[in-house]
């Protein structure tokens, strides 16, 4: 894999495909959020074993980490996602565009939660298993698209993707 730039036309595409798996992403993300708060205030749905829909709000970071943090947490999630952002405008791979959209959805989904749902600064966070910590759409987004980053900087053995 060369460490070139892509011709213009080609970086043109990749940031268009960042921007439209990002947009998907935060639609997916709010939609579904909207349908928990929505339909999951006063019950919880069972799926299968120990999967359940449940309605949790997460005031601080990853395995809340940080609760009742709000404005440290904003500001550091506003820095993130402009730091990726600034990192994916860059790449030069369709798989590591496809990577970065999933983490800039991903985190801008929850960054708007924080902003605008009006639940204090909290996530809403709703898939269930009793063995991991409580998560949403973004949150999975973000650690699909982490790993296939990963494995695209593995596999070509070179830090521009």
């Amino acid at each position: 894999m060369s460490k070139e730039s892509p011709p213009a036309g080609i970086r043109r595409r990749r940031v268009a495909l960042i921007a439209a798996i990002a947009a998907t992403v935060v639609a997916i993300d709010e939609i579904t959020k909207s349908l928990a708060v929505a339909d999951l205030a006063h019950r919880s749905v069972h799926l299968v074993g120990p999967f359940y829909l449940a309605l949790y709000y997460n005031s601080g970071i990853a395995f809340s980490i940080g609760t009742g943090l709000t404005w440290p947490i904003i500001l550091i999630a506003a820095a993130l996602v402009l730091t990726v952002a600034w990192f994916a405008r860059g790449v030069v791979t369709t798989t590591g565009a496809i990577a970065f959209g999933l983490i800039l959805g991903g985190a801008t989904g929850n960054l708007a939660d924080r902003l605008f749902r009006g639940h204090h600064g909290a996530v809403v966070d709703f898939f269930y298993s009793g063995f991991w910590p409580t998560f949403n759409a973004g949150d999975a987004s973000i650690v699909v698209g982490s790993a296939l980053l990963a494995v695209t900087y593995w596999r070509a053995g070179n830090a521009r993707h």
